[in-house]
């Protein structure tokens, strides 16, 4: 093993032991009272009249009544309709127009996921000299990198679309994405990015230069990351390979935000 190589991996088991350790601070009704009303009607003086009695009344009633009404002209009805609209604006009460919102995405504070239980297999791959493992279960799958359409007006770790069946992928440049403040123009340069995989159902995906192997793997083969951690995108670190495991869960709720591993 070479000097050089045995540095860069002294570096990289630095890099990933920091991200796994920093750290973040803690935070029935009213019952009626008369079912009926007595209401005293003056007409009802005659209903135990005797027959004869009773039309004398009705015709003497009716007789009154005729002297008594004014005869006026039959008038057409007018309709004015700034008044029948001023009626129907103060009836019609505005209905309550409700919104409903998606629910915001959360972050998991614990990194043990069902796919994290018992055995499980995860795949690993190489960005930039840095291997990352991702569990099969969350894998959505692998693609063969083609043409990326790029997108105005998103952040720099966004490298575009890329159609894949008439699906369309978004495409994320892993290395600037995973870790921002080593990327430079130097590291962009010597990228060579060949795959695409994907995260579970989302249509996101990371780049990767290499496809390493599928290695089982248990729960005592990874430091896991406490729910004090500042990157929840880092389920943890694998003891014997020194890779960072994803947590896919929360990766994917990271870019649904546009926030990078720093957020």
């Amino acid at each position: 093993m070479s000097k050089q190589l045995f540095a860069n991996e002294k570096v990289m088991k630095q890099y990933l032991g920091a991200l796994l350790c920093e750290d973040e601070p803690v935070d029935i009704l009213e019952p009626v009272a008369k079912l009926l009303e007595r209401i005293p009607d003056d007409s009802q003086q005659h209903i135990h009249s005797k027959p004869k009695e009773q039309l004398k009344a009705a015709e003497s009633t009716f007789d009154n009544d005729l002297l008594n009404v004014e005869i006026e002209p039959i008038a057409e009805p007018a309709f004015e309709t700034e008044k029948v609209n001023e009626v129907v604006d103060e009836e019609v009460i505005a209905p309550a127009i409700t919104t409903i919102e998606k629910p915001e995405l959360e972050i998991v504070t614990t990194s043990q996921s069902d796919y994290f239980d018992g055995e499980f297999q995860a795949l690993f791959f190489e960005v930039a000299g840095l291997t990352l493992a991702v569990p099969l279960k969350a894998l959505g799958g692998i693609h063969q990198l083609g043409e990326v359409n790029h997108l105005f007006g998103k952040p720099k770790w966004f490298k575009g679309v890329m159609l894949n069946r008439e699906e369309k992928l978004n495409v994320v440049d892993t290395a600037r994405w995973v870790m921002p403040e080593k990327y430079d123009d130097k590291l962009e340069a010597s990228l060579d990015y060949q795959y695409l995989i994907t995260l579970g159902d989302s249509q996101w995906g990371l780049l990767a230069e290499k496809l390493i192997n599928n290695i089982t793997l248990s729960k005592e083969d990874v430091k896991w990351r406490t729910n004090k951690s500042k990157r929840p995108w880092l389920a943890g670190v694998i003891k014997e390979k020194m890779c960072a495991l994803i947590d896919v869960d929360n990766l994917n709720i990271l870019l649904e935000k546009g926030l990078d591993s720093r957020q």
